[in-house]
C-alpha cells in the first residue's frame, strides 16, 4: 500500500503552550486511520494543521510524497485533500445546492454536476433538501451536507473530524456506515473521533492521542481488545 499521508515530528504552541509534542504517523492509501483521545489531546488541532489552518513550529506534513507544509488551506484541498470540520460549520443562510456547490469551487465547473450525483447517491436526503436553507436542517443533515460539502472537491483523503458529535446514537450508525461506504468507493479517510468504539471498529489503523504525544497506535481491532484502551475511552 502506499503511503499517502506522512507526519513528521509535529510540535504545534498556541502562544507558549506545547499543543502537539513532536507527533509521528502514516496514512496508506484505501485505509480508515483515526486518532482517538480525550479531549484537548490535540487532535482537531492534528488536523487543522494538515489542513494548512494552522502553522507548526516545526515538523513536516509530506502528502503523497510532497511536503505541503505552509501551503495555503486552498492550495491543500486543490492537491487533493478535503477537511470536514468539528461542529459541521455549513453556510447557514445558504442552501444545501450552494453549499455543495461551495465546496467544488477548486473544480472545472464541467466537473461539478457528475460530483453533485454522486453526493446525491451517498446523501439521498440532500437530493430530497437540496432547495431547503443550510440552517433549518437537522444536526444529523447538516453533518451529512458538511461531508457532502467536502467530497465536492473530490478528495483522495477525507479527513473528518467528529462526525457523530451531538448525534442521536442511529444517525451515528448512518453517519459511519456512509463513511466506510466513501472509503469502499475509493477515498482514504483520516478520522478524529471520540466515539472510540465506533471509530475503532471501522478503522484499518488508529493512534491514541494523549495531550499532544502519541501513547498507543495499532489496529483498529488492537486497540478495541487493549486493555488500557478500554478503561480510558470504551468504558470498560
Amino acid at each position: 500500500m502506499a503511503e499517502m499521508l506522512k507526519v513528521t515530528d509535529l510540535h504545534v504552541y498556541y502562544g507558549s503552550i506545547h499543543a502537539i509534542k513532536g507527533i509521528s504517523f502514516t496514512v496508506n492509501e484505501g485505509e480508515i486511520v483515526t486518532l482517538i483521545g480525550a479531549n484537548g489531546a490535540g487532535k482537531s488541532t492534528t488536523l487543522n494543521c494538515i489542513g494548512g489552518l494552522l502553522k507548526p513550529r516545526s515538523g513536516d506534513v509530506a502528502f503523497e510524497g510532497t511536503s505541503i507544509l505552509g501551503v495555503p488551506a486552498h492550495k491543500v484541498v486543490e492537491k487533493g485533500m478535503a477537511l470536514c470540520p468539528e461542529g459541521r460549520r455549513v453556510f447557514q443562510q445558504m442552501t444545501v445546492l450552494e453549499n455543495l456547490e461551495m465546496g467544488a469551487f477548486t473544480r472545472p465547473r464541467e466537473e461539478v454536476d457528475a460530483s453533485l450525483e454522486k453526493v446525491y447517491e451517498l446523501f439521498p436526503r440532500l437530493r430530497e433538501r437540496y432547495k431547503q436553507v443550510a440552517g433549518t436542517l437537522s444536526g444529523g443533515e447538516q453533518q451529512m451536507l458538511a461531508m457532502g460539502r467536502a467530497l465536492m472537491s473530490k478528495p483522495r483523503l477525507m479527513m473528518l473530524d467528529e462526525p457523530s458529535m451531538g448525534l442521536a446514537p442511529i444517525l451515528v450508525d448512518q453517519i459511519f456506515e456512509i463513511i466506510v461506504s466513501m472509503n469502499k468507493a475509493g477515498t482514504t479517510i483520516l478520522l478524529v473521533e471520540q466515539n472510540a468504539q465506533m471509530a475503532l471498529s471501522v478503522a484499518n489503523r488508529a493512534y491514541v492521542l494523549e495531550t499532544g504525544c502519541i501513547a498507543g497506535a495499532g489496529t483498529g481491532e488492537e486497540l478495541l481488545q487493549d486493555d488500557s484502551v478500554r478503561k480510558a475511552y470504551l468504558g470498560g
